[in-house]
């Protein structure tokens, strides 16, 4: 009984803080697309930084962060898509978080194509890393003119690596 109460005083009395899970920001975004009208489905790779086309789409990966592997799995990519049709200006179609394991929280909506976020691969080192872990600094733009890139979205913050008094 007296072992069982100083355990319990002992756990009461460390310090109630919030274990934020650490994300790591990553090179490589994996996507997958999927042309509506032929039904062929393309897995294809971005660096950080630069376009690739797929259809008549360019995409740009801006920031791409994984959970790591204690925690439930998650990969999360900053895109920017733009739909450059023949005879057209180039339209931006989408521009925020894709979540890999919740493609239908933010989706690229588009009448031909789909996109989702596979995984994130090739981690950055920390030579390469800006302050605050982004491949760009945050509200900073990219060199090649894009718009600033928001820090990682709370998805990482887990409810298992919360504190549980929030």
């Amino acid at each position: 009984m007296r072992i069982a109460a100083g355990c319990l005083l002992a756990l009461l009395a460390l310090p109630a803080t919030a274990s934020a899970a650490v994300v790591e920001p990553y090179a490589v975004v994996v996507l997958q697309g999927l042309d509506k009208i032929t039904a062929r489905i393309s897995t294809f790779t971005a660096r950080i930084g630069e376009m690739v086309r797929f259809g008549t789409l360019e995409i740009t990966a801006r920031a791409c962060y994984k959970s790591p592997p204690v925690e439930p799995p998650e990969s999360a990519a900053f895109l920017e898509i733009e739909a450059v049709d023949p005879g057209r200006p180039a339209e931006r179609v989408f521009s925020g978080w894709m979540f890999a394991s919740s493609p239908s929280i933010s989706a690229l909506e588009h009448p031909v194509y789909d996109v989702w976020v596979l995984d994130c691969e090739e981690p950055l080192p920390p030579e390469a890393r800006a302050p605050g872990g982004s491949a760009t600094p945050p509200g900073e733009a990219p060199a090649d003119g894009g718009e600033a890139v928001p820090l990682p979205p709370d998805v990482f913050l887990l409810p298992n690596s919360r504190n549980a008094n929030e």
